[in-house]
């Protein structure tokens, strides 16, 4: 492996480890102190921490600005520099706004963290994620991958069990503290992945230019890529709503402390470390489709572990299913981001990339919100809150059935294929109007 690779691996590896960081301390603490310690509905809990995702359409236009538009020689590293900022600097303001002492105030400086921290990751995932792709050949893409979650889920493992001590005794003073802390790692170590990873052009293939109606027509045109989308869409929704959920859960119906559910991070990092090495191994004998559906046979029996769970509040019980959730998303996770990777063409590599990273943000948008919906739905009818996690996780759990059926269309050869057909028909159709 030359040297040069390992250092694009490992810087690749800094910048998905600093945005993972800024997500640690909103779908692991805040959102457990935001429903339990200050009592508000799982709905309005879900609804703050989904908010950003309303910016997910903000990664297709990204993405393919960013292909069109380069700034000082470089596509990628501006707009994640940006993302980096906003995102900090977002998150950094949550703990002020949620104990700000008045009211209106605290209202406002929350949403205005939510929204930076939103605008910030939809910048960032994109963009890096598309340097990812033109870094590196689609031969060494699941490398790139496996090394970027590698690196992110040790440094969340860490991080996770150092916010837990910070937050023993927990008050709003060490909340404070310990995400202002993590903020300014993510930032730091953010800036270092980006000095030199890009490499500076002079001259770039010209690419059309972005709009809604191209976005369309690049799905309407690839029967596969439209399938892919919603497949994304469905799957991620399952895997990705459960983020804002197990905390809240874990402290409700099995009365885990703050600090105890902030470390149920870790465990599930470190089951998801795990699974980097099952979906490395699996690859070698099964194609990326076949380990993406074992992985989610896996989901979904974890999902049933877990309702058992809080039925019969067993905190055993729970432990095992989430290290199997752990280890069945990990292996998802590695799969399908291979998927997506594999899933673009070298003139449309942004506007693919965006594509794919805005059906993840409308998944954690649209699990988030469902999963409040179903869950204070349920508590109000039934008033047993361990019934109303059930409904949650186990419609999350038929999600992933759903997912299953819809993969079944997914080849990465026919995308390909009927990219390159609509390609031919956009430039036959381009030439018969200018003549």
């Amino acid at each position: 492996m030359k040297l040069q690779n390992v250092r694009r691996y490992v810087q690749l590896g800094l910048l998905h480890t600093a945005v993972a960081l800024t997500t640690l301390p909103i779908d692991d603490t805040l959102n457990r102190v935001m429903r339990v310690e200050l009592g508000l509905s799982l709905f309005l809990v879900t609804f703050l921490v989904s908010l950003p995702y309303i910016f997910a359409p903000l990664q297709v236009a990204v993405g393919a600005l960013a292909d069109r538009h380069p700034i000082a020689g470089r596509r990628r590293t501006p707009y994640i520099l940006l993302g980096l900022l906003a995102g900090a600097g977002g998150v950094a303001l949550l703990p002020v706004g949620l104990y700000f002492g008045d009211p209106t105030a605290e209202i406002v400086i929350t949403l205005l963290g939510f929204l930076l921290w939103g605008v910030g990751y939809n910048f960032t995932a994109v963009s890096y994620f598309s340097l990812a792709s033109e870094l590196f050949g689609e031969e060494r893409r699941s490398r790139a991958v496996a090394v970027m979650y590698f690196m992110m889920l040790l440094s969340v493992i860490i991080a996770g069990i150092s916010v837990s001590r910070m937050l023993s005794p927990f008050t709003p003073e060490t909340l404070t503290r310990a995400i202002w802390s993590v903020a300014a790692v993510a930032l730091v170590l953010g800036l270092i992945g980006l000095i030199g990873l890009e490499p500076r052009a002079t001259a770039f293939t010209p690419v059309e230019p972005f709009s809604f109606r191209r976005f369309r027509r690049a799905l309407t045109a690839n029967p596969t890529a439209r399938t892919f989308f919603v497949y994304m869409l469905v799957l991620l929704t399952a895997i990705l709503g459960q983020d804002v959920l197990i905390e809240p859960f874990a402290g409700q119906t099995l009365g885990m402390p703050v600090a105890e559910s902030t470390r149920l991070r870790s465990i599930y990092g470190a089951c998801f470390l795990v699974a980097l090495v099952l979906a490395a191994l699996a690859e070698r004998f099964l194609s990326k489709r076949r380990v993406a559906q074992a992985a989610s046979v896996g989901g979904m029996l974890a999902f049933s572990m877990i309702v058992a769970s809080g039925l019969v509040v067993s905190p055993p019980l729970f432990y095992a299913g989430l290290v199997l959730l752990g280890l069945a998303i990990g292996v998802s996770t590695v799969a399908n981001h291979s998927l997506m990777l594999d899933m673009t063409t070298p003139q449309s590599v942004g506007l693919f990339i965006g594509a794919w990273g805005m059906a993840t943000s409308l998944a954690r948008l649209t699990g988030g919100l469902l999963g409040g919906f179903i869950g204070d739905v349920t508590l109000s009818l039934t008033a047993n809150v361990g019934l109303s996690y059930a409904f949650v996780f186990g419609a999350q759990a038929f999600l992933l059935l759903i997912s299953l059926w819809l993969l079944h269309s997914v080849d990465v050869g026919r995308f390909r294929h009927q990219a390159a057909a609509a390609s031919v028909a956009e430039r036959a159709a381009a030439a018969g109007g200018a003549s």
